[in-house]
């Protein structure tokens, strides 16, 4: 009989996909990062507890594609700076992803609020685009000029939170307790350089980072990277506390009571 392809798969089989991606090389990535100084009651209030603001209400888009073996990949982020027990990092709100195999494993595993998007990066000579776009709004534009090459910073370590949590079948909360990941990052830069420009922020109902405004532009960078990725549940979080904050991961809040019509299964 030939392979049924939905069948379970043998233990070989699994404990060789673990050593495939394990030992995958480094995999670079090309960018644009942009921080800036927001308004500060804006940036807390998108903070889910036990997340807490920082000393400065920083915002940082960062617009990539990756080299990832076989297709290209354009990701990006919109993440605000927070802190957590004494750890400082980023807490993402939007993460656009180009292809849908990059959203599974960080949706599921780590609870990435990544989604599908529109991820460009452009460069004619010293002029640099980046953009992220979603329901054709490009919500974050990224625009300037090449104005300098700037020293290589040594490998350094970086901390995103992540909440990850299963919507109740019900609509009445979550089938299992929320936790808060860590998710760290090793980084390491082969190549950057000064960008003189600004950040663009247009109106979306699904993508409000322009709820997020560009009060002092910190800085813009152009660079090649690469970093590894190690996740841990830091605490199960209060549910209840979790709740009021379960829209920022979806275009419309009802799409998680959806679903199929009568019969359809």
């Amino acid at each position: 009989m030939a392979r049924i392809r939905y069948g379970a798969r043998t233990e070989t089989e699994i404990a060789a996909a673990r050593t495939a991606s394990a030992g995958l090389p480094d995999i670079w990535s090309t960018g644009v990062v942009a921080v800036w100084e927001s308004d500060p009651d804006a940036v807390a209030a998108v903070l889910p507890p036990p997340l807490e603001p920082t000393g400065r209400p920083l915002v940082r888009a960062t617009v990539s594609t990756v080299g990832l073996p076989g297709y290209p990949l354009g990701a990006g982020s919109v993440a605000v700076a927070a802190g957590h027990r004494g750890v400082e990092g980023w807490y993402p709100l939007v993460m656009p992803m180009t292809h849908e195999r990059a959203l599974t494993g960080g949706r599921e595993v780590f609870g990435e609020p990544k989604k599908l998007g529109e991820v460009t990066v452009e460069r004619d000579g010293p002029v640099v685009r980046a953009a992220l776009a979603r329901h054709g709004i490009a919500f974050v534009e990224i625009r300037g000029a090449v104005s300098a090459p700037l020293p290589l910073p040594g490998p350094t370590r970086k901390t995103d939170f992540y909440f990850k949590f299963l919507p109740a079948v019900d609509g009445s909360g979550f089938d299992l307790g929320p936790v808060l990941v860590h998710c760290v990052r090793n980084e390491k830069v082969r190549r950057l350089e000064q960008v003189t420009g600004d950040v663009v922020l247009r109106e979306s109902m699904y993508d409000p980072v322009a709820d997020l405004p560009v009060r002092t532009l910190v800085g813009i960078t152009l660079g090649e990277k690469t970093s590894d990725q190690k996740g841990r549940v830091a605490e199960r979080v209060d549910a209840r506390a979790l709740l009021p904050y379960l829209h920022q991961r979806y275009d419309d809040p009802q799409q998680i009571l959806d679903g199929p019509p009568e019969g359809s299964v």
